[in-house]
């Protein structure tokens, strides 16, 4: 059993965001991720493809805030300590609440966009494995 720190949880969510890019680059289409959307959108006055590294650098925020909000909520839940096994559960269940808030409200109402079911399929398991590399690094107790 390991304690679950906020420490743990910021460094895992950069940890796991990066694994999780690292997927998004290798199996995506190319396209600008949703978060370079969303700054063009909301920010910027040009195309996604212009915000790339702007929509990165929001996607590494928000997985290291997904990360400390997993490890604050663990210990509130009663999981202030976790062995490997019941993290990686926890962060997948994690990966799947992140992706259907991810899906069902930025991608549909924020950036109002009706992606194809492989699309989905892909965005899915991508949040899965940022869930799995969250939780095996709070499971590790890494730090």
């Amino acid at each position: 059993m390991v304690e679950v720190t906020l420490i743990g949880g910021l460094a895992g969510g950069i940890v796991a965001t990066v694994v999780m890019t690292v997927f998004m680059m290798a199996l995506g289409d190319d396209s600008p991720p949703p978060t370079a959307l969303f700054w063009s959108k909301y920010v910027g006055d040009g195309a996604p493809e212009a915000y790339v590294m702007q929509g990165m650098a929001l996607h590494m925020l928000y997985g290291l805030g997904a990360g400390v909000a997993l490890a604050a909520l663990l210990p509130a839940a009663g999981f202030g300590t976790v062995t490997l096994v019941t993290a990686l559960g926890v962060g997948v269940g994690y990966g799947i609440l992140l992706f259907v808030v991810a899906a069902a409200f930025w991608m549909n109402v924020v950036l109002a966009l009706d992606p194809e079911p492989k699309a989905v399929g892909t965005f899915l398991f991508f949040h899965l494995v940022y869930g799995a590399v969250l939780g095996a690094w709070l499971g590790a107790g890494v730090l």
